[in-house]
């Protein structure tokens, strides 16, 4: 079972990157603090100094149709805030 799923690259995480050397991953729901550590020392070779988890509530979408109002949602999952050593970072886009 691979605990993180995928990287999160946004605006707001890559600002929290090059400032505060924080780095965001959506991860698995059932992972705890110290599996993402280990998993993110593990691949991207670095080391960790401090996890952050939280989950995520679902987004609700509504859209009009010619049948009536389709309603649903997006699901929640699992997000992690990761803190590296001073000095050490992460280069998502080094493999494309």
């Amino acid at each position: 079972m691979a605990i993180i799923i995928k990287p999160i690259v946004t605006e707001k995480m890559t600002a929290a990157g090059e400032k505060l050397n924080r780095y965001g991953f959506q991860v698995e729901r059932t992972a705890n603090k110290v599996e993402i550590k280990k998993a993110v020392e593990e691949m991207y070779n670095v080391q960790v100094v401090d996890v952050n988890t939280l989950i995520v509530a679902p987004k609700t979408k509504q859209r009009y149709t010619k049948s009536g109002l389709l309603r649903g949602a997006k699901q929640a999952y699992k997000k992690a805030i990761v803190t590296l050593k001073e000095g050490e970072t992460i280069d998502f886009y080094s493999n494309i």
